[in-house]
């Protein structure tokens, strides 16, 4: 189990999407761990493979007492209830901005060891799984802002002191962007 550096925003690895798992194995089990003891070390609420630069569709997540993992997951919505708040990210440091997510959600997927899981969460836990898939589709939770507020996250993000201007972020649109406490997922 090793803590692993966090990729930051800019780096092509956050805006590719992730494979699936097709092997789970005692390489898949180390990433778990991998991920678990970076997410952690950050005190962050959840992490995906992504961000420690794996391309493949592992998230881990610990959020209000709850620690887990889900792999190739799949989300459905029980309902349109949304829910509206600060969100941050590991990827992006220090930031945080208003994001609108569903309240409600169910994940299905699997575990370190091939079984089948799912990972039913409301409130934070529904706003981190979806973060975390989000990660594993190549979308940044910047992406789902409103017009305004994304050009408000990206002058926020060149002005950072971690932000590299010889590799530019690039941001992606979202289909889903409304309109066209912090957490750090």
């Amino acid at each position: 189990m090793t803590v692993q550096p966090i990729r930051l925003f800019g780096d092509p690895v956050l805006r590719t999407p992730a494979e699936l798992v097709t092997d789970f194995d005692k390489e898949l089990r180390r990433l778990v761990a991998d991920l678990t003891d970076t997410m952690r070390e950050q005190e962050g609420a959840g992490l995906a493979a992504p961000q420690i630069g794996v391309g493949l569709r592992v998230f881990t997540f610990d959020v209000d007492g709850v620690l887990g993992h889900l792999i190739n997951p799949v989300l459905h919505f029980p309902d349109g209830e949304e829910q509206d708040g600060p969100e941050g990210c590991l990827s992006i440091p220090g930031l945080h901005f208003d994001t609108k997510r569903r309240q409600n959600v169910v994940a299905s997927g699997f575990n370190e060891y091939g079984d089948p899981a799912q990972v039913v969460g409301e409130g934070l836990l529904a706003r981190c799984v979806q973060h975390e898939t989000d990660h594993l589709d190549g979308v940044l939770f910047v992406d789902r802002l409103d017009p305004e507020a994304r050009k408000g996250a990206m002058k926020a993000i060149r002005e950072a002191p971690w932000y590299d201007p010889a590799a530019p972020p690039v941001v992606k649109v979202s289909p889903h962007a409304a309109g066209g406490g912090p957490l750090g997922l």
